[in-house]
């Protein structure tokens, strides 16, 4: 098969006031008619975003705008400097907006601005070799790094200013061979 998918990388470059280093990231395979509103959900699955009713946008490195058309509708009226133009994140295709080489930025939830680096490959790829089937929406096939928490939780009920709990001083038995504990039949 004709290798006439895209691989892009996303590195995840800081949000929440925060910035990452080494910066995590993930490859994806992006195919020919795939949004950039599918690239954005498989952005924040890959780097679990759990809470996604926060608005996502993408900036091309010549300054146009990929949002949905209410919020450029509204940017585009903004006293403070108004968009000029908006392109819609659920009609723009990634292949025909972006090209090998290219870079841009992709921001999730604009009020944490978690902020993204977006690098096109050089080579396109097959998604068959890559990922052995092929997808109806871009797919991470690549990763690395530590993925923070949206919300900078460190766990279940961390409300971001107490102490972190004790570590127990044995692993859960989930970890060893000990779990599941089974009945022998008689």
């Amino acid at each position: 098969m004709a290798r006439t998918w895209l691989s892009v990388s996303v590195e995840l470059i800081g949000g929440r006031g925060t910035y990452p280093w080494p910066w995590p990231g993930r490859y994806f395979a992006v195919g020919p008619s795939h949004t950039f509103a599918q690239l954005a959900d498989a952005i924040n699955d890959a780097f679990a975003r759990w809470d996604k009713s926060h608005l996502s946008m993408f900036t091309l490195a010549d300054g146009r705008d990929i949002m949905d058309v209410e919020t450029g509708i509204e940017f585009a009226s903004d006293p403070f400097g108004p968009l000029e133009v908006s392109l819609d994140i659920d009609t723009t295709t990634v292949a025909r907006t972006v090209k090998p080489g290219d870079e841009f930025r992709f921001v999730f939830d604009l009020g944490d601005d978690w902020k993204h680096l977006c690098r096109v490959h050089e080579q396109k790829i097959d998604p068959m070799e890559e990922l052995g089937i092929r997808p109806k929406a871009p797919l991470p096939y690549w990763g690395w790094g530590e993925i923070p928490d949206q919300y900078g939780r460190r766990w279940a009920d961390d409300e971001g200013d107490g102490p972190v709990p004790r570590r127990p001083k044995t692993l859960h038995p989930i970890a060893t061979h000990e779990w599941p504990t089974r009945q022998r039949r008689s």
